[in-house]
């Protein structure tokens, strides 16, 4: 975990937004200042790092696995793209949740969750305000790669084939041969 967050921080320039978890029974964040030996002076336990570089956030969590997987993806939407999408979720019977009226995720039963926001102030200052750094293509290793791409490329309404989806001018890639549900990280492209 911590060298993912390092090659986000040192190799790519991303910053460090907040180190979220626990100390004792306390939750608990830092912010960039506190590094992992004063952290794990203090007994900080990790739930997640959040780290950003222009318009785009990753959240890196431990997890069992020796590669990092992808939980969910994330998109801002326009208003009507935002009610369009839940309205696809709710055909399909899948689970919607809302959490504090700032995120909604929602399960898509194959492997991830899409986390949606719709029109914010705050998402359209950080989008003006960073076109420096743009996600152009995502790999994901997956055990189903054209159950993943469909599945997005449906909720989404995107165009997609049999392995990859189009979302604006970022294509999203799951290749063949990864694990069983939540897809792996394979490879990222910024330009």
């Amino acid at each position: 975990m911590r060298e993912v967050e390092a090659r986000y921080l040192g190799k790519l320039g991303f910053t460090l937004v907040a180190r979220h978890g626990r100390i004792g029974e306390e939750t608990t964040s830092f912010e960039s200042g506190y590094g992992w030996e004063d952290l794990d002076r203090m007994g900080f336990k990790l739930r997640l790092s959040e780290i950003e570089r222009g318009a785009v956030n990753v959240v890196v969590q431990p997890g069992q696995w020796e590669l990092p997987r992808v939980d969910h993806l994330g998109f801002a939407l326009d208003e009507e793209d935002f009610v369009a999408t839940l309205a696809r979720a709710e055909v399909r019977e899948l689970r919607v949740q809302e959490h504090g009226g700032r995120r909604t995720f929602v399960s898509t039963n194959a492997g991830y969750r899409l986390e949606l926001h719709p029109p914010r102030d705050w998402l359209d200052d950080l989008l003006a305000g960073s076109p420096e750094l743009h996600l152009a293509e995502l790999h994901l290793r997956a055990d189903d790669p054209e159950l993943k791409a469909s599945t997005l490329g449906e909720l989404l309404a995107a165009p997609y084939t049999h392995d990859s989806v189009m979302l604006g001018d970022t294509l999203v890639r799951f290749v063949p041969d990864g694990p069983q549900g939540r897809p792996q990280l394979h490879a990222e492209l910024f330009v």
